[in-house]
């Protein structure tokens, strides 16, 4: 048995920022259906991944097979480390609102590279968690047009279901999304990433359309829990990047910090203090930013797929020391008590504003 002070010190042992380079993701297997092939887009993602000379499989129908392993275990080692370009469904034109983060939700692809233990896609996608991208993007594009409101800015969410960046070496598709909404008065793209390799986006022209947002989180949960990803000290690093002003090398993004999910782990006040500290260094110009603060949460569906994806976990999902929030649906998820949660947002109110007053706090979930 731990004890507290035992937590606490190896919490702050894994405090010191890591530095090494992340290294892309470069998956084992790529996949073509027919009529991504089809698509002009699909041939340029083809031209992409044949140049990095990765192994390229043109399948006989539309449908994606082979992710199936002996096991469970199996099954998501094979699906992690398989990119499969197909051609979004009609439904995916069909798109959902998704507040707080944004007004619409809009796809460019469903799975993630990265390895997060307490991944938020777990439980909803349906199957072997594949990397699916899609070859049909700029026709979703032009959808995107049907739901903007003239004369306000109608805001785009392109991150719910991957990392834009994780993939962005492989597909173009990031960029795709930059210049089409560069030339949309009335729209705003937003995409968030935990990864480090943005310069392929400094040039482009997005003319401050395009909120380029990256996730943080205290450095032992980054290191612990997100497998796969850049480290914190490479994300900073990102985002100042994508924040300086061209005329200093950077992209003159608007850009923001998602911070998620906050956890209270032992010694969490010090790690995240450090962790803002370490923005503010980052940051320290005049850029337009913003902040989100999202808490860990879980489902009874979420919780099972984790613990067959991460059986030896640390991550905490005890139903008994949360709250039950119940959906319009019926569905439960289990959140931090009351209690907790306002002693978190107390904190991370006050800590935002001392550094950053004038950089809005959009929400706390």
């Amino acid at each position: 048995m731990h004890t507290s002070q035992e937590l606490i010190t190896s919490e702050l042992n894994l405090s010191q920022p890591l530095r090494r380079p992340a290294r892309l993701w470069m998956p084992k297997r790529v996949l073509f259906t027919p009529d991504a092939l089809e698509e002009p887009f699909g041939q340029q993602i083809f031209e992409r991944v044949t140049a990095l000379n990765l192994p390229v499989e043109i399948l006989k129908s539309n449908r994606i097979t082979g992710l199936r392993g002996a096991d469970s275990r199996e099954t998501y080692r094979i699906a992690k480390n398989t990119l499969a370009v197909v051609k979004a469904p009609p439904g995916a034109f069909r798109l959902q609102p998704i507040p707080p983060s944004a007004d619409w939700q809009v796809n460019l692809a469903e799975g993630c590279p990265a390895h997060c233990q307490y991944c938020y896609l777990a439980g909803s996608l349906a199957g072997p968690p594949v990397t699916r991208v899609f070859a049909n993007l700029p026709q979703l594009l032009t959808n995107t047009a049907r739901y903007e409101q003239p004369g306000k800015t109608t805001t785009f969410e392109v991150s719910c279901y991957t990392d834009v960046i994780g993939i962005e070496h492989l597909t173009g598709s990031l960029a795709e999304c930059v210049r089409y909404f560069g030339t949309r008065p009335d729209a705003q793209l937003r995409f968030v990433t935990k990864y480090e390799q943005v310069d392929s986006l400094l040039d482009l022209p997005h003319h401050g359309r395009t909120r380029a947002r990256v996730s943080l989180n205290a450095e032992p949960i980054a290191r612990r829990m997100e497998g796969g990803t850049a480290p914190v000290e490479g994300r900073l690093q990102a985002l100042r990047k994508l924040a300086l002003p061209a005329e200093q090398g950077g992209g003159g993004y608007p850009v923001g910090v998602v911070l998620a999910p906050i956890m209270p782990v032992p010694g969490w006040r010090e790690l995240y203090t450090g962790l803002l500290d370490r923005l503010a260094e980052a940051l320290d110009f005049p850029c337009d930013l913003t902040v989100e603060f999202i808490t860990h949460r879980f489902t009874p569906g979420s919780k099972a797929v984790l613990l067959d994806w991460y059986p030896n976990t640390s991550l905490e999902m005890n139903e008994a020391d949360r709250a039950g929030k119940r959906n319009k649906f019926g569905g439960i998820k289990y959140v931090y008590r009351p209690e907790d949660m306002k002693g978190l947002q107390s904190f991370f109110y006050a800590e935002w504003r001392k550094r950053f007053p004038d950089a809005p706090i959009l929400y706390w979930t």
